[in-house]
């Protein structure tokens, strides 16, 4: 198997998702965008069963953010989303928190797995990023080869029960005079987050500074393009880091779950 990393960006595209997570079952470590265009990614949130009611009800509250796609009983591994795939092992890099403190970036979590764990698949935005570039809109953080852009926010989010913390956003320039068709695009992906949260100035959402994000890289802004912030599947994370439950797993921001499922398949006229 040749290194995912010296795959150029139309290899990486070709890619089925099967064969796309057995490079990250191997160890190998990379922003997902890109990867398997035409198929859906997804964020990740695994908690303990006793916290997994309150995790559901913050993604009810909080749909832009935290749009579920699919949940795994305690102690699953699998689903009709991934067919024979593992989600302990199938996504290129975990976070795991204790107590709202990360601990470690694991790229399988059999040290960490227990049988009481519930994993919630939450929608996210690498899905309609084929169809911006399909209709000629760049996308950045693929073009630069980087990872997304990710801020906390100062917009909080709904609590439930013991979750609660800041929306996350992810952002992309987009050139002034494909703004709106970017918004027009991406609405018709409710189930991935949708139309953006905000368009223009960062400091209305309380981010002083695009080149120092929370999670993920910053992104060369080219001249005459516009910021734009859509609600990010890592919002669930920055609940955890607030709400300090004793253990928590999420997906490396901008590592995903890459479904067997078409993006075309959100799609909604």
């Amino acid at each position: 198997m040749n290194n995912l990393k010296d795959l150029n960006l139309d290899q990486r595209a070709a890619l089925s998702p099967k064969e796309a997570r057995e490079y990250f079952r191997k160890g190998q470590v990379l922003p997902t965008a890109g990867i398997s265009a035409g198929y859906a990614q997804a964020n990740l949130m695994i908690v303990p069963q006793e916290l997994a009611f309150d995790v559901l009800l913050f993604a009810q509250r909080n749909p832009k953010s935290c749009p579920v796609l699919g949940v795994l009983e305690a102690g699953e591994v699998s689903s009709e989303l991934f067919a024979g795939g593992d989600i302990r092992t199938d996504v290129p890099q975990y976070m795991v928190y204790e107590n709202g403190v990360k601990v470690a970036e694991p790229t399988d979590l059999s040290e960490y797995w227990r049988d009481d764990l519930v994993t919630f698949i939450i929608g996210c935005s690498f899905t309609f990023e084929s169809a911006l570039i399909d209709s000629g809109i760049s996308v950045a953080h693929i073009e630069q080869g980087v990872n997304v852009p990710m801020y906390k926010t100062t917009l909080r989010s709904k609590t439930a029960g013991k979750m609660s913390g800041p929306m996350v956003v992810s952002m992309r320039p987009i050139p002034a005079s494909q703004v709106a068709d970017a918004v027009r695009i991406t609405s018709r992906y409710p189930a991935v987050h949708g139309a953006p949260v905000h368009i223009g100035n960062p400091e209305e959402l309380g981010i002083t500074d695009l080149s120092k994000p929370d999670f993920g890289d910053a992104v060369d802004i080219q001249e005459g393009a516009v910021p734009v912030f859509w609600a990010c599947g890592v919002t669930p994370q920055a609940a955890v880091m607030e709400s300090k439950p004793t253990l928590a797993i999420g997906h490396a921001p901008g590592h995903m779950l890459i479904t067997d499922i078409k993006d075309s398949q959100y799609q909604v006229p």
